[in-house]
């Protein structure tokens, strides 16, 4: 038998061999396949996704296998824009020298606005242009009509559009109490110098000078306080008299040299566009406001002042009935003092002594009495209660006002020829001699039109108790003691805590405390603490000039105010007031402090923003802003 060849094939066998290679380079090709399938999954890692990560690289983790990971969402590309610092990083916070005037661009946040998706909107505008030159001491609004110096009505909702300039050679003003009795020449516009004026104004080189005596005190201020201070002991300036309102009397010496007697006294007087009275007195450092005596009641509680003073102020009092004296009547404090400085006084021939004899009928007849007259001094004083009225003839006149008339209705209120009642309570004229009174908390806490009601104290307490923290918190942080803020503003007052621990932390400055028309009216309180105030309405210019107030301090304002008014006016006569060199604190819902800070940038201040005292997490934040010269 013949062994078998072993090297041949036959021809099924090697049909078999080809369709196996076949499936093999099939299945090995279907392979390779799903792995490239599988690993194109992965993101690439691209500069936009890219992350740094830290891991394990032993080897035993080499050998670990992969799990799949879940497939991951493509973000949008963002894109940045900003400064590149030292370290080679994109910032958006960085500072600026000296900032050119005419080339502010600003970015503006529309508040109340948003797109179909709810989202808000960023409206850019072109930037705030620098005001006309002969804008530098404008004060929007304030019209001479009929001698009766009140915010135009037609002009209500409009505001700035432009930076107010400030005059050539302006600098920062001199530190209280120096500018009592100096002040920058060029820091004040169309300033006329002579001795004219009742108070005195000398030109010394670059400077203004006021000497304290002159036409209208004859032998010098402190003389003429010394005076009223022998008629009526009473009056006890700084104890028993903490609040004064001088009308009229020139350049506010009267209450300049009164604030040495721990008296804060408001002066007021019209826009006076040869003398501007009011510009220069805030200049000097001393609370004044463009107001006066006309149609309308003036925007400050009734029973507000101690006493009121009028040195030659030039008011007719006892014209039509004596309806300004009636006004003078309802700001007068029951148990307050009226002086009188004039030439009727003291002189009663022929009209002179008419007129004395007029405003001695007018005065009697509204129960002031005459407490004592000297020389060219007259001093009446208001009674404490009604019963005086109450005793009178039937048909005396003037006539009690109705009682139903609120005597702190004074937004737009026409005056009225009544006598106001005084309550039969008692409140406003049992208030604590100074300075207890600055935190007792006054009577006529329980007046105001507010929710709670028994625990106003409580209330009262716990705002006093914040304020002193904030301004507590201001001067660790910022040093807010040194850095010669003389003329304050707090633009939500509220029960005037503010005001109250600057007191407390013996700051060298006044406060003006503004009580929005919108909210409640708080007025009457901040008056008996032995502070002052005026209502306002933000969505209208503030009397005042330009440049007037060394710090703004705005607290919940504008996300109230911004439901009905333009917030970004309201920045814009922020810094109409504020001085160069002046700061600007704002604490608001982050929402509103975002907004806000890019105004403050298109504005040309200087802002950070920072956590409120409640800590990162709060929804308030604090926005400080400084006005570089």
């Amino acid at each position: 038998m013949k062994p078998m060849n072993t090297s041949s094939s036959s021809p099924l066998s090697t049909n078999l061999s080809t369709f196996t290679k076949i499936i093999s380079f099939s299945l090995l090709s279907f392979s390779v396949f799903v792995v490239f399938k599988c690993f194109s999954a992965y993101t690439i890692p691209t500069p936009q996704n890219q992350q740094l990560s830290f891991s394990n690289t032993n080897p035993a983790a080499e050998t670990t296998p992969l799990a799949p990971s879940p497939p991951v969402t493509q973000r949008p590309v963002l894109e940045r824009t900003g400064i590149i610092n030292e370290l080679g990083t994109m910032t958006e916070d960085f500072l600026v020298g000296e900032f050119d005037e005419g080339l502010i661009e600003s970015i503006v946040v529309v508040s109340n606005t948003s797109d179909e998706r709810g989202e808000r909107k960023v409206v850019r505008v072109e930037k705030f242009s620098i005001c006309e030159m002969n804008m530098n001491d404008y004060a929007p609004g304030l019209d001479d009509v009929d001698s009766d110096f009140q915010l135009n009505l037609s002009e209500k909702g409009k505001g700035l559009d432009c930076l107010v300039p400030r005059p050539k050679g302006y600098k920062l003003h001199i530190p209280w109490p120096k500018s009592r009795d100096e002040v920058w020449f060029d820091n004040i516009p169309h300033t006329l110098v002579d001795r004219v004026n009742k108070d005195p104004v000398l030109r010394k080189d670059d400077k203004l000078v006021f000497p304290g005596d002159g036409p209208q005190f004859i032998r010098g201020t402190n003389k003429y306080l010394d005076q009223i201070s022998k008629m009526v002991p009473e009056i006890a300036f700084g104890r028993h008299t903490r609040v004064a309102l001088d009308i009229s009397s020139g350049l506010a010496s009267f209450g300049a040299y009164l604030l040495e007697r721990n008296v804060t006294t408001l002066s007021i007087a019209p826009r006076d566009v040869h003398h501007n009275q009011i510009e220069l007195a805030l200049e000097r450092g001393v609370p004044a406001m463009i107001a006066t005596f006309g149609r309308h009641r003036l925007p400050y509680p009734s029973q507000a002042f101690d006493l009121v003073h009028c040195s030659r102020c030039g008011v007719n009092w006892t014209v039509d009935g004596g309806i300004l004296l009636l006004e003078a009547n309802r700001l007068l404090r029951g148990g307050g003092y009226f002086v009188w400085e004039a030439e009727p006084v003291y002189k009663s021939e022929n009209e002179l002594g008419e007129q004395w004899r007029a405003m001695e009928d007018l005065t009697s007849n509204i129960c002031w009495e005459l407490v004592n007259k000297e020389e060219y001094i007259a001093i009446w004083q208001k009674p404490l209660n009604n019963s005086s009225y109450l005793n009178r003839e039937p048909n005396a006149q003037p006539s009690l006002c109705s009682s139903d008339d609120n005597p702190e209705d004074i937004w737009y209120a026409e005056v009225k020829a009544c006598i106001t009642r005084l309550p039969e309570n008692g409140y406003g004229t049992n208030t604590s001699d100074w300075p207890a009174r600055l935190h007792s908390p006054p009577d006529r806490l329980f007046t105001i039109q507010m929710d709670a009601e028994k625990s106003r104290k409580e209330l009262y307490k716990a705002d006093s108790k914040y304020t002193n923290e904030i301004v507590r918190g201001y001067v660790g942080a910022f040093h807010l003691n040194q850095m010669n803020l003389r003329n304050v503003m707090d633009m939500k007052a509220g029960y005037g805590g503010y005001a109250a621990a600057l007191v407390d932390f013996q700051f060298s400055s006044w406060v003006m405390n503004v009580v929005p028309v919108g909210g409640p009216n708080t007025l009457p309180l901040i008056y008996d603490r032995g502070l002052i105030g005026v209502m306002h309405d933000w969505c209208e210019p503030f009397a005042t000039y330009p440049r007037t107030y060394d710090l703004l301090n705005a607290v919940g304002l504008f996300s109230v105010e911004q439901r009905r008014c333009n917030i970004t006016n309201i920045m814009l006569e922020m810094d109409r007031i504020l001085r160069p060199g002046g700061r600007v604190y704002i604490r608001d819902t982050t929402a509103v402090i975002e907004q806000l800070e890019e105004i403050a940038k298109a504005v040309g201040w200087v802002p950070f923003m920072f956590d409120s005292g409640e800590g990162p997490h709060s929804n308030w934040k604090l926005l400080a802003c400084e006005k570089r010269l």
